[in-house]
């Protein structure tokens, strides 16, 4: 029935969009029909999961619910129900007709898929929904306390698995950044150098660049005048080294390699030091031992697990493998998916009226020992 389920097409309501071709014209689809994507037996909170850091190309709308985002050259619109993961394709780069049955690559050569089994399965693999995250919180659970305390809460928090290209570049944005500007700097870069995908009234669509379209000399001199400041030179050097590594086959090269050679092999890159590393290790990699180290980590280690390293000016390179460390050994070869649930229960933003982030309960918890 599950099975049944996930392949019904659900018309809920549409909304008329329009689908740009190559060469730029619009093809008309009418109402885009709502699918739905059986998550029952599956915890998915897609605020954690696409607010929380990951990812900065999704936007929400409130008063509809609906969360709208680009994976894998696809707009998609999602929305949580009772019923399962809502979701609407208002265009793709990979078929310019609405109607059609079979897809072909970037070389051209035709998928088997249809086109509905092909974006349900990049939605699948987007939010890894082939890991049993039940098992995972409960083994968590058992084996730290105060991940216990968030797992009720902040459960659902599923690691997204992010293309390379699109992960590595952003990140390289996210360098002393928040993430209003970064969310700006990388839509400017893909309507800059993207592909235009499709149009929702005023809102056009593009996919994330490629690396050839980002590594010739006069991009960094655009990009700064788009304002991405020292970050042009670090996107434009990055990706003409990754261009002349091999590109796809180079990245391929790092899944198959160890965590920290691959991690080591990224460093290499301008612009990339240890915690951009561990971000396209964790995201998109499937280097899941990964433990990105930045401020609100370190507040959460130094407060809760390893209480001598508080009052550090600086996390220092021994103070960040120590962090890292600590995780891994507590939570194993998915440490990074781990730490991920504490991150998310330690930012303000995901507080309720009322809630308290945890390294500060804990900080109140202290202060009273001492005062008795």
């Amino acid at each position: 029935m599950a099975k049944i389920l996930a392949r019904v097409c659900v018309r809920i309501d549409g909304i008329n969009m329009k689908r740009v071709d190559k060469r730029g014209a619009g093809v008309d689809l009418g109402a885009v029909p709502w699918r739905v994507l059986n998550v029952s037996d599956q915890p998915l909170q897609l605020k954690l999961c696409l607010s929380g850091g990951q990812s900065f190309r999704w936007k929400y709308k409130e008063e509809s619910d609906e969360w709208t985002g680009i994976v894998r050259g696809s707009v998609f619109k999602l929305k949580e129900t009772k019923d399962g993961l809502l979701y609407q394709v208002l265009g793709s780069v990979h078929s310019t007709k609405p109607d059609s049955k079979v897809t072909r690559n970037a070389t051209g050569i035709p998928n088997t898929q249809t086109e509905d089994e092909r974006h349900e399965s990049i939605l699948k693999k987007y939010f890894r929904l082939d890991v049993d995250l039940k098992s995972l919180y409960e083994d968590w659970s058992k084996k730290d306390s105060i991940f216990k305390a968030a797992a009720d809460k902040f459960y659902g928090v599923r690691m997204l698995a992010q293309e390379p290209v699109e992960n590595l570049f952003s990140f390289i944005c996210s360098q002393n950044n928040h993430i209003t500007r970064i969310s700006s700097m990388i839509e400017k870069l893909c309507s800059t150098y993207g592909q235009r995908i499709c149009e929702d009234g005023e809102i056009i669509y593009y996919s994330f660049p490629s690396v050839d379209s980002l590594s010739s000399v006069e991009v960094e001199s655009n990009l700064r005048e788009l304002g991405f400041g020292y970050r042009a030179k670090f996107i434009q050097k990055s990706a003409a080294q990754i261009q002349e590594w091999g590109e796809n086959e180079w990245f391929e090269s790092l899944m198959k390699k160890p965590y920290k050679e691959a991690k080591s092999e990224l460093i290499k890159l301008p612009g990339v030091g240890p915690k951009v590393a561990d971000c396209i290790c964790l995201m998109s990699l499937n280097h899941l031992e990964a433990v990105p180290v930045d401020t609100h980590v370190y507040q959460i280690a130094a407060n809760l697990y390893l209480k001598h390293l508080k009052g550090r000016k600086s996390v220092t390179d021994a103070v960040y493998n120590e962090i890292g460390d600590h995780f891994r050994d507590m939570y194993g070869p998915l440490a990074g998916w781990a730490h991920t649930v504490l991150f998310c229960a330690d930012l303000k933003k995901f507080e309720e009226s009322g809630s308290k982030r945890i390294s500060d309960e804990t900080n109140k918890k202290t202060k009273r020992k001492k005062s008795n």
